[in-house]
């Protein structure tokens, strides 16, 4: 990377910039409109270079490496919605039409870098990541390059493959090199404008859809195929290997893992590559253990072991598209007599009802109102109980903790209910659970519990992992379950590991 940013260009290149960014789920109560990608960003033009402020992200990096390069940035269109359900036709064409109106209005580009997720889904296109590549490219001038980065977790298909495009995925699971891959994709732009290589694409795929409770690229069955890849890199003979165990939580056709390598020139070399890792995951899929536990066993462990017992509420993940407010894990905790423990247990709910109940009545009310399933109305029944507000907040606080550190996040109206040795951290968005400060910012102490429950498959670990003495994985219900063997796919194409034995 740095041997692109030691000599100027002597032309004025630009090179656009734009990120439209949504990791669906097919499962999801949550609808995604125009409106939730305004609640959390829509930026546009000089926005891009302001309104991420001190965020570790793709887009802050596409633009340093660039202008650290002397090659002029034209900032577009960044926009951000968490992980709901499919998108409208009419919400994707609002979000599409802008970003290609913009590209047109900016004039001779010398290259385009698009930052995406890679498995977004539209109710009419099982690809729409895919579509905005094949828009965008239908703009540009043939032999114009476009570079794109994604998340680990896309679902890639030969339609992202446009001609003189390029890609590069995130290497890490948890996600902690977000910004780095941001630089990666603007350091492959910059070699290939200087005419220092000449990149090309191969995919390879297969009918694995790995578990994201146990798709880890520190440790675990992954891990062994995400250092094949890096030692491909290290070796010479790709510019870059991603691998993509897939977004597990989309009912679509073609599901599975796949490998996208880029090699400089060599394209029978690439696919080479991309077959062996392809394979690597095939030999291994039947390695993926879950080591789930029932709610009952997991509590019942973090009420008599010593130190703190951290557990993953994997059915009602955010950041998988979950509306994290289902009542599972409060019911465990109060039929265990959780709240006559001696040592408190920390939960969260989204439940904007509860949180504006909690604003209304104050600090140290006590109040009764139901909790939970203020979304999925259809996947379980709220808790009526009597709560003691603790502590009123505005939700917001700004990550701290590897993976994206900087970023603001916002949770809405917050509120921390006590029912005895019970905290629960009742919030009105259902933003992600990545970092520590969702309970620290809140006043509460996740090193010092018996138990914190995070509703996160994975990325929790890097955060909270090192507070705990043990982590567990729960059996949760919900449309991010750890065991996609209990959710109801209709369109997926079959046979799929682990839905199927062969």
């Amino acid at each position: 990377m740095n041997r692109s940013l030691q000599k100027p260009f002597s032309l004025p290149l630009r090179v656009a910039v734009a990120s439209l960014m949504q990791e669906t789920n097919t499962f999801s109560p949550i609808p995604t409109t125009v409106e939730l990608f305004e609640s959390y960003y829509i930026h546009r033009g000089v926005e891009l270079q302001t309104g991420f402020g001190a965020a570790r992200v793709e887009v802050p990096a596409v633009l340093a490496t660039l202008e650290a390069a002397s090659i002029e940035p034209v900032p577009l269109m960044a926009a951000y919605a968490a992980a709901a359900g499919p998108l409208s036709r009419e919400v994707f064409e609002h979000l599409v039409t802008e970003i290609e109106e913009l590209l047109r209005e900016a004039g001779s580009v010398d290259g385009l870098i698009l930052v995406l997720h890679g498995a977004l889904v539209v109710t009419d296109q099982p690809d729409g990541d895919g579509e905005v590549i094949a828009r965008m490219r239908a703009i540009l001038p043939d032999g114009v390059p476009i570079g794109v980065s994604l998340d680990l977790h896309g679902h890639i298909t030969p339609l992202m493959l446009q001609p003189d495009t390029v890609h590069v995925g995130y290497q890490s699971y948890p996600h902690v090199d977000m910004y780095e891959t941001g630089e990666r994709i603007a350091s492959l732009m910059i070699e290939t404008l200087s005419g220092r290589c000449r990149p090309v694409m191969a995919l390879a795929k297969c009918p694995v859809v790995v578990p994201a409770v146990c798709g880890r690229t520190t440790d675990g069955p992954l891990s062994q195929v995400a250092a094949a890849a890096r030692s491909m890199e290290a070796d010479g003979r790709v510019l870059h290997a991603s691998i993509f165990p897939v977004q597990p939580w989309i009912d679509v056709p073609d599901l599975g893992f796949a490998a996208l390598v880029c090699h400089d020139g060599d394209l029978a070399e690439a696919q080479a590559c991309a077959d062996e890792l392809a394979a690597m995951i095939m030999d291994i899929r039947h390695d993926f253990a879950l080591d789930l536990l029932p709610l009952w066993q997991v509590i019942e462990i973090g009420h008599t072991q010593a130190g703190m017992t951290l557990v993953a509420d994997t059915g009602d993940a955010p950041t998988g598209g979950a509306a994290a407010d289902s009542a599972a894990v409060l019911r465990a905790l109060l039929a265990s007599g959780a709240q006559d423990k001696d040592r408190p247990s920390l939960l969260t709910l989204c439940d904007p009802a509860a949180a504006q109940a909690a604003h209304t009545a104050g600090s140290g009310a006590t109040i009764e109102l139901p909790l939970g399933h203020s979304f999925s109305v259809d996947d379980g029944e709220p808790v009526v109980t009597s709560v003691t507000v603790l502590s009123l907040s505005d939700g917001c606080y700004v990550m701290q903790d590897a993976g994206a550190s900087g970023l603001q996040i916002n949770m809405g109206a917050t509120a921390v209910f006590g029912i005895g040795q019970i905290r629960i951290v009742a919030r009105s968005r259902p933003s992600m659970e990545w970092d520590t400060g969702m309970y620290l910012s809140q006043g509460l102490e996740p090193a010092t519990a018996a138990l914190v429950f995070v509703k996160s498959p994975s990325h929790f670990r890097v955060s909270f992992g090192p507070l705990a003495a043990r982590i567990l994985l729960a059996d949760t219900p919900g449309p991010t379950r750890a065991d996609v063997r209990r959710l109801q796919y209709t369109r997926v194409t079959r046979p799929l590991s682990p839905l199927d034995s062969f």
